[in-house]
């Protein structure tokens, strides 16, 4: 008989859960969609314009398997 108990603090716990959400819930916010512009990136110009970056050569164990090397 030790189970009632323990029922009634996981309801308690779950009603104060569930009266939380609705009281202290956050307000909506309608977005104002014609305050944004669209903007649109070329990444393959972006590409051809990247010119020596920094490359990290690294011992890759993925599989386990040493290169040989």
């Amino acid at each position: 008989m030790r189970t009632h108990p323990a029922i009634a603090i996981a309801t308690g716990i779950l009603v104060g859960f569930g009266l939380k959400l609705v009281f202290f819930s956050a307000p909506t916010v309608a977005a104002d969609v014609g305050s944004t512009e669209r903007v649109s990136i070329d990444v393959s110009e972006m590409h051809r314009q990247i010119k020596n970056l920094p490359v990290e050569n690294f011992h890759d164990m993925t599989f386990g398997f040493s290169n040989g090397g």
